[in-house]
């Protein structure tokens, strides 16, 4: 059985990206293949810079006020960059569906891996799966991927730096 990499692994890269951006064409493509994705093309500069592109309209979906503007920019994504669905073999590791024309650069297979993912990811789990960390100095895009789909934060550590914070605002302070 082949995994579809659509859905939780492409919002995950998606955040990825976002949080600790490529610095190269080739650390580019190295990262996709680390995550699954067998690319076209190699990587290059203009995918990075391509993708930092993609990104930030990528996060208006994350910030999207509701969930009918949600869907409309992610409607206005997948318009820009998937195709019809099409069984392929293309790595002969099992065939799956491919969103996407064959033969695209690194930015291009993004565009519509993210995308796809996305709309999967949010139809799958919740519309409300997206969101900012709650820890005002962070802000951080996530994908929300819990069992209970309640997560607040972009990580453990604001977590339990927030929860510091709330449990130090209750506590009476200790003259020293």
């Amino acid at each position: 059985m082949h995994l579809n990499p659509y859905g939780e692994y492409a919002v995950l890269l998606a955040v990825d990206l976002l949080w600790n951006p490529p610095t190269s064409g080739a650390d580019l493509q190295t990262r996709c293949e680390q995550a699954g994705l067998t690319v076209d093309l190699p990587g290059t500069d203009a995918d990075v810079t391509d993708v930092a592109d993609f990104l930030q309209n990528w996060v208006a979906v994350v910030d999207a006020s509701d969930e009918q503007g949600r869907a409309d920019t992610l409607n206005a994504l997948l318009d820009a960059s998937s195709a019809h669905p099409r069984l392929t073999n293309h790595a002969g590791d099992g065939w799956h569906l491919h969103y996407r024309r064959t033969g695209l650069r690194v930015a291009e297979q993004l565009r519509s891996l993210i995308s796809v993912g996305t709309a999967l990811h949010l139809v799958g789990r919740g519309m409300h799966r997206l969101g900012r960390c709650a820890l005002p100095e962070c802000r951080r895009p996530f994908a929300d991927v819990t069992r209970n789909g309640r997560q607040r934060y972009c990580s453990h550590p604001c977590a339990n730096r927030d929860a510091v914070r709330r449990h130090r605002a209750k506590s009476p302070s200790v003259a020293a």
